[in-house]
């Protein structure tokens, strides 16, 4: 009986993952696809600039989120200063800006007509640029400050729980050997907070790969940039998806990369002598500079974008029913996508709760991998699939009954829908499983004997005793999809707007004020899940003591 309901698991899961990585599989079989004349025009003209921008991103966010990720992370675990508990929490609100809101704010804040330029010149006597030198904001620089902004709390969080969670004994013997802060830090914490340290970066660097709107507003050409003009500009959809296959291979790099490190990089510690951190206490210019070195990052990230759009929101009091028409709009979408996900998370963890052979854990963690792929790569490998049949449906019609129907699948609801699905269901999933785990069997033994089905024991048993991660985990799939841009942009059905899209259509246009009110609402909605972390931490930090 055992063996036959893993089999029915295993062939459920079959289906579903057929199902739900299909645009992943059909991104990657247009490698095997011919297209000479287009492929080469563009690896003669701007191939070599995407990969190297790509590159240069890579690096540039990957060596500032290590940074300032692991310094704000130790600061805030290993050193006692003043306000350092308010600190650890307030480090995380950056996570809740979308990159592409800091680029059009400091765009604003610092361009030529800007505020910053504008005092300077007036300050100084200066009369045009030709009097003075100021950093270009729109340029990958730029983007790469951008990116490190709103992305180090990855390497922040990961960083910090692995401090945390270091024996207190291990830096005790570092300090009695005669190792000094710095030292224990260099030789001692750091080696072993070095996998989860990979962990937070690897993500960063894939939310890299996928920023679009501050790469495109600051005219950085990169890979995602490159689909939506070959498809869009060029019109050429086979190109694109092979230039999305290639974004695809660099990612799944990243994640074989980053589990590869892991393995070779595994560190034991006795968890059991584990006590409360015993703090560095920090005071005068040392404490000064840890204060600095945390406000900073918070201030940047998500104070002055606060403000900024707080001052444009208020002039620019124009909003009227189409900001209403944009908030329902992602409402709508972000409702059903985080009902869906947490519903499917809910089952695809019990399931792995319940089916213990080795292929239904590997078939989930591939139903995680979404999470890693650039919403841009699963818009078109969604879309052009769904397009084709819609077209081969309306054939169909047209031949037999006279009738045509149009767009069914693509270019509608559903679509994007899928396409969220496909992107975020590792978020309610991962948040249910790890709560999930914590259910002891007998629970299960206890329900069987009483004869319950499997389906009431996940209904009546296990939903109630996990329904806060259930709904943490819709309430972050529901933030995620607010945020989302590239998938978006791409799919999104004609005459639905989003408070996401319109703020990129605004600010593409210059008009930064009326953008400025859709704009707050997405940074509002995305304080919601950061409250939560903190919540969280606060929480298990009680329960560690």
């Amino acid at each position: 009986m055992t063996k036959l309901l893993s089999s029915s698991y295993s062939i459920f899961l079959f289906i579903f993952l057929l199902v739900f990585l299909s645009p992943v599989l059909f991104v990657f079989s247009s490698i095997f696809t011919t297209n000479y004349e287009t492929w080469n025009h563009l690896s003669q003209t701007v191939l070599l600039t995407y990969v190297i921008n790509s590159l240069y991103l890579l690096v540039g966010v990957g060596l500032g989120t290590a940074v300032l990720g692991v310094a704000t992370g130790w600061l805030v675990s290993a050193c006692q200063f003043p306000g350092r508990s308010v600190w650890e929490w307030l480090l995380l609100l950056p996570l809740a800006s979308p990159a592409y809101l800091l680029a059009y704010v400091y765009t604003e804040l610092l361009a030529y007509y800007g505020p910053v330029q504008s005092f300077l010149r007036n300050l100084f006597g200066w009369q045009n640029v030709n009097d003075y030198w100021f950093p270009n904001i729109r340029s990958l620089g730029g983007g790469i400050l951008m990116l490190v902004l709103v992305l180090y709390p990855y390497v922040y969080l990961l960083s910090r729980v692995a401090f945390l969670e270091q024996s207190i004994c291990t830096m005790e013997a570092s300090r009695s050997l005669g190792a000094n802060p710095w030292r224990s830090f260099w030789r001692v914490a750091l080696p072993l907070a070095r996998p989860s340290i990979v962990s937070g970066l690897s993500l960063a660097l894939m939310e890299t790969l996928n920023d679009y709107g501050t790469v495109q507003f600051f005219g950085i050409d990169t890979f995602t940039t490159g689909i939506f003009r070959t498809w869009f500009g060029l019109g050429e959809r086979q190109t694109a998806m092979q230039l999305a296959a290639v974004l695809m291979v660099i990612v799944l790099w990243l994640i074989l990369l980053e589990s590869w490190f892991r393995r070779q990089s595994r560190f034991y510690q006795n968890f059991q002598l584990q006590r409360s951190p015993l703090r560095y206490s920090l005071k005068g210019f040392r404490a000064a500079l840890a204060i600095g070195i945390c406000v900073l990052p918070i201030l940047l990230g998500f104070g002055l974008p606060l403000v900024l759009l707080a001052k444009l929101a208020w002039e620019n009091k124009s909003a009227g029913l189409d900001f209403v028409i944009l908030s329902r709009n992602s409402f709508i979408l972000a409702v059903m996508a985080g009902v869906l996900g947490a519903v499917l998370g809910t089952v695809l963890a019990y399931i792995k709760r319940i089916g213990r052979d080795r292929l239904i854990q590997s078939s989930l963690q591939i139903a995680s991998l979404g999470y890693a792929i650039p919403g841009s790569v699963i818009a078109v490998g969604t879309l052009v699939p769904l397009g084709s049949l819609d077209q081969w449906l309306n054939q169909v019609t047209s031949q037999s009954i006279g009738f045509r129907p149009g767009l069914i699948f693509s270019g509608t609801i559903f679509a994007l829908i899928f396409a969220y699905l496909v992107r975020f269901l590792a978020v309610p999933l991962n948040s249910i499983n790890g709560s999930l785990e914590k259910v002891k069997p007998h629970l299960d033994e206890a329900a069987q004997s009483l004869g319950k089905s499997r389906s009431a024991i996940l209904y009546r048993v296990h939903t109630p005793l996990v329904w806060g991660s259930i709904l943490t985990g819709a309430l972050l799939m529901f933030v995620d999809v607010m945020k989302e841009l590239p998938a978006t942009l791409v799919m999104r059905p004609f005459n639905w707007e989003t408070l996401a899209v319109r703020v990129y259509q605004y600010a593409a246009d210059e008009r930064l004020g009326e953008a400025a009110a859709p704009a707050l609402a997405i940074l509002a909605v995305g304080v919601i899940p950061v409250f939560i972390l903190s919540w969280q931490i606060t929480r298990t930090r009680g329960h560690n003591k």
